[in-house]
């Protein structure tokens, strides 16, 4: 097994917020690998992160974002599973994350699931419109609509947005990862964006 620096674990441990053995598991699991360290840390924080998805969270914080010297503003409610963690430096740095991630992208639904059936529909009417002159087989155009259909919930739902400061993840993911870290469920709850002069 391969011997592992002590302040090789201690920044690891900085860097991810896992706890020491963890983060020793980790760097030998990876011959001293920071990077491929870290991920395997990121991968079993997703993993016990879907495992928490069951629990209940009541608890949390509604997070409000001031943008732009007060021309735009986000909230966002964010939901754990005790009071406790709602107090925490972590849990407010995730709603922060989260309510700048709102201002800065403006996501119109919080996931797939609650993006209205006529919006779906309108939407592959125009793909299919943007498509009418293409001499393609129909099964060819159906998996590009699904494609394109795909693209708009990346853009639109909050949770499948690419992350403003790292976009190899969405905010689905930096939600898991910070489940991981806190040990608790976390769901992002619901958001608004308001940008001055706009109507509602």
């Amino acid at each position: 097994m391969t011997e592992i620096n002590k302040d090789l674990v201690k920044d690891l441990r900085e860097k991810s917020g896992a706890g020491m053995g963890d983060c020793l598991k980790a760097l030998q699991e990876t011959g001293g690998d920071m990077e491929k360290a870290m991920e395997v840390l990121r991968k079993k924080g997703i993993a016990s992160a879907d495992k928490r998805g069951a629990r209940t969270a009541k608890e949390g914080l509604v997070y409000a974002y001031i943008h732009g010297g007060g021309k735009v503003g986000t909230m966002v409610e964010v939901n754990c599973e005790t009071d406790f963690v709602a107090r925490t430096r972590e849990f407010e740095e995730l709603c922060k994350e989260v309510a700048m991630q709102v201002a800065a992208m403006a996501p119109r639904y919080l996931k797939r699931e609650e993006v209205p059936a006529e919006v779906v529909a309108k939407e592959k009417e125009i793909y299919k419109e943007q498509m009418a002159d293409q001499k393609k087989p129909a099964n060819v155009i159906e998996k590009i609509i699904e494609g394109k259909l795909e693209k708009f919930y990346k853009d639109n739902c909050l949770l499948e947005q690419a992350y403003i400061k790292d976009d190899s993840k969405n905010i689905d993911t930096v939600v898991k990862e910070a489940i991981g870290k806190i040990g608790e469920n976390i769901v992002v709850k619901r958001f608004s964006r308001f940008v001055l002069g706009e109507s509602l």
